[in-house]
């Protein structure tokens, strides 16, 4: 009896184990302007069953490209943290937390570090992505893992505007689909 009720409660635990593995959830966090990014987020997710949440501002951005540019330019500059307007809800149940931006002026926008410091990474995995017109992918995606230095990264991703050719692949090569 002791033999079946030890096997049966192992049964249990591994059940449960198991069970914990499967529910870790996965946030695809994006910010975008123009909507080239907010189309790659939507293509991570859609392929890895990620949950989308889009960072916007408290205060939006300019709608014409140049004084957009302009403000982009001044929050680096200031090193601003610009206010996000929503935060994650339920950011305890998600394991791997996609984050991507366009490159602003060489790097991520400074609202992806408000974005980062906004939360605890530690015990969580971070895919950085992002979109470029010509230059800067390695710098902006470097810059989103000196960002969340406490969690474990992979290999970023970025997309030539609204490009996801290789996306795909990507995925597949850092096992988030089959």
């Amino acid at each position: 009896m002791k033999t079946k009720l030890f096997t049966l409660v192992a049964l249990l635990l591994t059940g449960v184990t198991a069970l914990s593995a499967q529910t870790g959830k996965t946030l695809v966090a994006y910010f975008s302007w123009s909507g080239n990014t907010q189309y790659v987020a939507q293509q991570i997710a859609r392929q890895t069953g990620g949950t989308l949440f889009r960072i916007e501002p408290a205060k939006s951005y300019p709608t014409d490209y140049k004084p957009c540019t302009e403000v982009a330019k001044t929050e680096k500059e200031t090193d601003a943290r610009p206010a996000i307007k929503n935060r994650v809800a339920d950011w305890d149940s998600y394991d791997t937390i996609f984050i991507g931006c366009p490159v602003w002026w060489w790097t991520a926008p400074m609202i992806i570090n408000t974005f980062a410091e906004s939360y605890d990474f530690r015990g969580k995995t971070v895919v950085p992505f992002c979109t470029y017109a010509s230059a800067y992918r390695d710098e902006t995606l470097a810059k989103i893992v000196a960002l969340t230095p406490d969690a474990k990264h992979l290999k970023g991703y970025g997309a030539v505007n609204r490009d996801t050719k290789g996306l795909t692949q990507w995925l597949r090569e850092i096992k988030m689909i089959k």
